[in-house]
């Protein structure tokens, strides 16, 4: 059976949480102060964690980077900080999304779901999983990219972000963090342009396939590729 660890100090929130997670089938552990929650996901890494980040002994961001010399299972921020630093901060750590709160149960429950398929046992690291982005073809040579068979016409700025996105789906790329990957030159790029370039990116898609939003916007943090429902 799934384990999910919540390190959540606020009793009734775990309780809410643990009551939804073990109805979907999955079984939980609470801790509620930091420094036992890193002592237990040391020693027996869980399938994934929701982590606070205001917690008694050790707060949550500290938690995730001592965590991450450790072991890579996902992990998901929790938060009733809304500043884009904490967002950035989490997410540069290695976090694996960030829900603020106060956030819908059955949402939570839903993002549970979509970072655990994306992480299973069996995908490969830094490429999107079979069937994550269908039709969509990248020719990493000649900067060419196509959807259902139908050229995008990208620019090679639109190209590299298309790529760095597409090949992480789910995952929360900072405008910083799209720069420094996307591109090689970054001499005339500003962390702004990157909104002009997805929106470039966006129409480009929609245009071929626009029954599905293909780059989700989080507020304050970036962008995440997303794929669409399987059939």
């Amino acid at each position: 059976m799934t384990r999910i660890v919540i390190v959540e100090d606020e009793i009734d929130i775990a309780s809410v949480v643990q009551d939804y997670l073990r109805y979907t089938g999955y079984e939980t552990e609470h801790f509620t102060d930091g420094q036992s929650a890193l002592e237990s996901i040391v020693a027996a890494p869980p399938d994934l964690t929701l982590l606070d980040i205001m917690l008694p002994r050790l707060d949550g961001i500290e938690v995730l980077r001592r965590a991450r010399e450790h072991t890579a299972h996902p992990i998901i921020m929790l938060t009733a900080r809304i500043e884009e630093v904490d967002r950035l901060l989490g997410l540069e750590l290695g976090a694996d999304d960030y829900v603020c709160k106060p956030f819908s149960p059955r949402e939570l429950v839903a993002r549970v779901r979509a970072v655990l398929r994306r992480t299973a046992p069996g995908s490969v690291p830094g490429q999107a999983p079979q069937g994550d982005a269908p039709g969509l073809v990248l020719d990493d040579v000649h900067w060419r990219a196509s959807l259902e068979g139908t050229p995008l016409n990208l620019t090679r700025r639109e190209f590299g972000l298309l790529q760095v996105l597409s090949r992480h789906p789910g995952r929360i790329f900072s405008r910083a963090r799209l720069l420094e990957l996307a591109y090689d030159d970054t001499v005339d790029v500003t962390e702004r342009a990157i909104d002009s370039h997805v929106k470039n990116l966006r129409r480009k898609l929609g245009a071929v396939s626009p029954s599905h939003d293909w780059i989700r916007s989080v507020y304050g943090v970036g962008f995440a590729w997303e794929a669409p429902p399987q059939a």
